[in-house]
């Protein structure tokens, strides 16, 4: 299916989903209603699996591009008539030649690897023997293993991400400390002609302090065997480094978010001010997320770093709310012309380190995000250690950050009952 197909199915759906809430009315039996939410709900997950896909299929074909420009500047000249061997000018190895059929390098094969590959070929022969059974024939049989692993994923959210926060990057961890003000109740007062200014002070300019540390947090050592290093079609160096890096992007982004602000970052959560409680433990409204936007005030509104966040659970939710007026207050993007989804017009991030819905739960925050500050010590670091572990090696990774608001009612939460 191609991308302009997948862009109209994901438009289709979007009516599709919509056309079964449509369908709840005052009147509709309890049965009748939950089937319409069940079946809007099936829909919409179909519509996050087909917006993976598509960022997938277009991460794919910019791959498939850059690979292809590789390619073109590593094809031989058509003059050249030397043959190119490896670096060292030694003949390759059949077991090197063969990992590469396998990773599907086929098209990159120099003339001396392919008369390897056909050589190793040549040594194997076909009798009436089976595969299925060991010293029958099963030894001979090559296990084929694919040239890709299979990761499990899960999202880690975005509070890392300078284009949320406000980032600033240090050489050293030495405290910060960020001057504030909040002169936003004091107004000027009426002149009488004739009269002296006044000076008692009550209107002096009170400034605080917020401070920014920078708190370390690391992976723990992950061994892997000699053997294993150099018989492995995959870089294991690479593959556990990509790994403890996500570790590490998902401990930043859970402190950033809950820390606790003792002993570690002030997460957004737990720096921001009440905006609105809700009336149930269990569900939110449209009205009250209204309230929650309009709680903030329209200076921070204003800024291009104003947006909602909350986890995914409550994404579900809020796309079947409605405004007064019947208007979803979720409204979908364009992904082909770059245009995220928007709530009440703003922009949202999706944080699965946020509650769902639950009793007395901070389940979404709105607010400008510019005003969080996230202190990134360096970047991470991920090492590793081939002497302690000798033959076997090691690898960790180290990251160091601090997080803090400079002012609490620039972000609020909703909270439930």
């Amino acid at each position: 299916m191609s991308l302009t197909d997948l862009h109209d199915k994901r438009g289709r759906l979007v009516t599709e989903a919509r056309s079964a809430l449509e369908e709840i009315k005052a009147n509709t039996d309890e049965s009748r209603a939950s089937e319409l939410e069940a079946r809007h709900d099936k829909i919409m997950a179909e519509f996050d699996k087909l917006d993976a896909m598509i960022k997938r299929e277009e991460k794919l074909a910019e791959a498939e591009r850059r690979a292809e420009e590789i390619r073109a500047k590593q094809r031989p000249i058509p003059q050249d008539g030397e043959a190119r061997g490896q670096d060292n000018g030694s003949a390759p190895e059949y077991r090197m030649v063969f990992a590469k059929v396998i990773c599907g390098m086929q098209d990159e094969l120099t003339p001396e690897e392919r008369a390897v590959l056909r050589q190793g070929a040549a040594k194997f022969e076909s009798r009436v023997q089976t595969g299925g059974t060991t010293t029958a024939g099963g030894f001979t049989v090559p296990t084929t293993l694919a040239s890709f692993i299979d990761r499990a994923m899960k999202a880690w959210g975005p509070m890392y991400d300078e284009d949320i926060c406000t980032t600033m990057v240090t050489p050293s961890g030495n405290p910060m400390k960020i001057p504030t003000t909040d002169d936003t109740s004091v107004t000027a007062t009426a002149h009488t002609e004739g009269t002296a200014l006044g000076d008692t002070g009550a209107k002096d300019v009170t400034f605080g302090q917020k401070a920014l540390d920078a708190f370390t947090f690391d992976t723990d050592f992950v061994r892997w065997s000699w053997e294993l290093n150099a018989d492995s079609i995959f870089a294991m160096e690479q593959l556990l480094g990509d790994l403890l890096g996500e570790r590490l992007a998902r401990i930043a982004n859970s402190q950033l978010t809950t820390g606790t602000g003792s002993s570690a970052p002030n997460g957004i959560v737990t720096a921001s001010s009440l905006g609105k409680t809700a009336a149930s433990a269990t569900a939110i409204t449209a009205d009250e997320i209204i309230d929650l936007l309009h709680s903030v005030d329209p200076a921070y509104r204003q800024s291009p770093k104003a947006r909602f966040m909350f986890n995914d659970a409550t994404l579900a939710v809020i796309r079947k709310l409605k405004d007064g007026q019947g208007n979803y207050l979720w409204q979908m993007g364009d992904v082909t012309a770059g245009a995220p989804g928007t709530l009440l017009g703003y922009r949202y991030s999706i944080n699965q380190a946020m509650d769902s819905i639950a009793t007395a739960k901070k389940v979404i925050l709105f607010g400008d995000f510019g005003k969080y500050y996230v202190r990134k010590v360096g970047g991470p670091v991920v090492g590793v250690m081939r002497e302690r572990f000798w033959p076997d090696l090691g690898i960790a990774g180290l990251i160091r950050f601090d997080g803090e608001i400079g002012q609490s009612a620039a972000v609020k939460h909703l909270i439930t009952a």
